[in-house]
């Protein structure tokens, strides 16, 4: 069967465009489609980009009809959980309502797949730290509820009509491009690993630790960190499982093991030979102590194969990536 051409909405982002970009290795036909508030043209590459909102339903229609998408992949979102507890809304409207615009084109436009950038967010404080699919959600701020809500969305989206879907809930993304290309360029960025490599280049003063005394090894924050290439493949997967035949489904895509806030900011020091400056500072709302990913699930029905699962190697290419910010700005 021939096959139409994918949408990565938000595909000038930190994700959508290590998506875009394998998808384009394998001979896809790609075009993304941004609002560029947090996105970069340099991230496309050599990905035709159309300027626009998920949430402008016109020019949505459009696209989906003139570029004959089969296939949509969403990533555009707003993601910072701090902000989201200090403007709800704004994660509402462009979150979840835009989800719910860009979901009634896909139906009109009978788009048959849809592969969704949700969050492990949606699961708020799992006992024990640990979240599976079966998990209950519970998410504890507005950026994962956003999530969740668009989640419902589509599950009963899919129950009304045609279209099936993957949705894959992620843990704490890290890591750049290993060709050197593409990596997280948002200014005032909070990704940890991103933020302590920006610390040990100096572009920043100093690196905070949210919080010193929850229930963990050493006081500090827990995460599933995942390689963004690895995080890109499983997107990759997802589109080969459903051209497949294979059922709607949410897996989670992390490594199944955590590293603490201490243990991050070890792991930049050893590899960029740097000491860094560390401030401890109170907890932030809507901060869980620990999530790491029960992610048996993805590798049975995706097949997906992680390739970079190592803390160090994670840090060498967001440094990498950093060390190039500093040459060449974007």
């Amino acid at each position: 069967m021939k096959h139409g051409s994918i949408l990565v909405t938000g595909g000038a982002g930190y994700i959508g465009s290590h998506v875009a970009l394998q998808l384009r290795a394998r001979g896809e036909r790609v075009l993304i489609l941004d609002d560029l508030s947090r996105g970069f043209r340099q991230a496309a590459l050599d990905t035709p980009l159309i300027v626009g909102a998920v949430a402008d339903r016109e020019r949505v229609r459009g696209v989906l009809h003139e570029h004959g998408v089969d296939t949509v992949m969403h990533f555009a979102a707003h993601t910072i959980v701090p902000e989201s507890v200090r403007e709800p809304l704004k994660y509402y409207r462009n979150n979840t309502c835009a989800t719910g615009a860009l979901l009634e084109c896909c139906l009109e436009a009978q788009v048959r797949h849809f592969v969704f950038s949700s969050s492990a967010a949606v699961y708020g404080v799992p006992a024990e730290g640990f979240a599976a699919e079966s998990t209950p959600t519970a998410p504890i701020n507005p950026y994962g509820t956003s999530k969740l809500m668009s989640e419902w969305m589509l599950a009963d989206v899919a129950r009304a009509a045609s279209l099936r879907y993957v949705a894959l809930r992620y843990f704490n993304v890290a890591g750049s491009d290993t060709g050197g290309r593409i990596g997280q360029a948002t200014p005032n960025a909070t990704l940890l690993i991103k933020v302590a490599c920006e610390a040990a280049l100096g572009k920043r003063a100093h690196v905070a630790i949210f919080g010193t005394d929850y229930p963990t090894p050493d006081g500090t924050g827990v995460r599933d960190y995942i390689h963004v290439e690895d995080l890109a493949a499983a997107h990759v997967d997802a589109l080969s499982y459903l051209r497949g035949g294979g059922a709607c489904i949410t897996l989670n895509v992390g490594y199944g093991h955590g590293y603490s806030v201490r243990q991050v900011l070890e792991s930049v020091e050893r590899v960029s030979g740097k000491r860094l400056a560390v401030r401890e500072e109170p907890r932030r709302a809507g901060d869980p102590g620990a999530l790491v990913a029960r992610a048996d699930r993805i590798r049975a029905e995706l097949l997906w194969r992680p390739r970079l699962d190592d803390l160090d190697g994670i840090v060498r290419s967001a440094l990498a990536w950093e060390e190039r910010l500093l040459r060449d700005p974007w």
